[in-house]
Parts: structure tokens; sequence; C-alpha cells
């Protein structure tokens, strides 16, 4: 669902944070049971989103449950430090082409909201002028700094939180 905030249905906002924090919070819990007992420690990778960081408007509960990730893995880093686990989250934005870019173009389209054109190309066309490297990521890119924090190449990094945006924040 996309909608204003005051008009965004309290049931629709509690699934939303039921399946990406609540699921999330059960996943790293469960990962990081079996990494203590495994005793080599490990590295995970908890994915948010810019739109966390930027407050999309008509997309409350994804905002603000993706928020409440980047907050859990700076928690769970240093909970979990002493045990030689790392934790850290990506935070993508407009990645594409794909199913994914065009529907969030039509849903914003459709919310009602000023900041979108009514039109989901054009929706598509403003969001891409507003990166910096004028262009969308892709899930190349993605993948790529997921693999990278999950690495020994950032051995020392815990409680980040990595933006794949072209700039946008």
């Amino acid at each position: 669902e996309f909608a204003s905030t005051e008009l965004y249905s309290v049931e629709d906002f509690q699934r939303v944070l039921s399946v990406n924090v609540i699921g999330s919070f059960i996943t790293l819990q469960e990962v990081a049971k079996a990494m203590k007992v495994d005793e080599q420690g490990g590295s995970v990778v908890v994915t948010a989103s810019v739109a966390a960081i930027r407050g999309t408007p008509a997309m409350p509960a994804y905002v603000a449950s993706k928020a409440a990730l980047i907050g859990l893995i700076k928690t769970a880093a240093k909970d979990l430090a002493p045990f030689n686990i790392r934790v850290n989250a990506i935070s993508p934005a407009l990645i594409g082409p794909g199913h994914l870019w065009d529907r969030q173009n039509e849903l914003h389209a459709a919310s009602g909201s000023p900041y979108f054109d009514r039109d989901p190309l054009v929706v598509a066309a403003n969001k891409v002028k507003s990166v910096p490297l004028r262009r969308v990521g892709t899930l190349a890119e993605v993948a790529k700094t997921a693999a990278f924090l999950l690495s020994d190449e950032s051995s020392y990094t815990t409680g980040a939180n990595l933006e794949i945006s072209g700039g946008l924040t």
C-alpha cells in the first residue's frame, strides 16, 4: 500500500513491520545463536533502504520498518562484537530496471502524493534526475556491496549502513 501517513491503514502498517522488522530480528537472532555455537564468528548483512534515511513520501510503514533495521544492526553489532560477529546493513535506492522498479513507480504515481507525477514514466524519469550519477543502480551493484560486507576485506566494519544510492543521500 502506498498512501499518505494519515490515510495509511494500521493493519498494513503492522503487517509491514512484522515482515520487515520482526522477520529480520528472528533471522538475525537465529544466525547469531548458530555463529556463537560455532565459535568462528562471522558476518551478517541486513537489507535496509535509503527510504529510511530520506523519508520517502506515501511509504510510512516501509520507511519506519527500514529505519528500525538500521537501529537494530547498530545494537546487534555491539551485542555480538565480543563473539567476533559483525552486523551491518545495506541501504539500496532506486535499483532497476525490473518489475519492482516499475511497480514502485506505478504505485507512487497512483498514491495521490503531491511529490509524484501521475504518470509512472515521469515518476521514474524524475527519480533518475535526482540521482547525482543520473542512473539507477543494478542488482549486481547491490550484491557486490553485500559481498564486500560479508568478506574479510571488511573485517573492521560493524554497525555500518552502506548506502547504495548513486549519491542520492
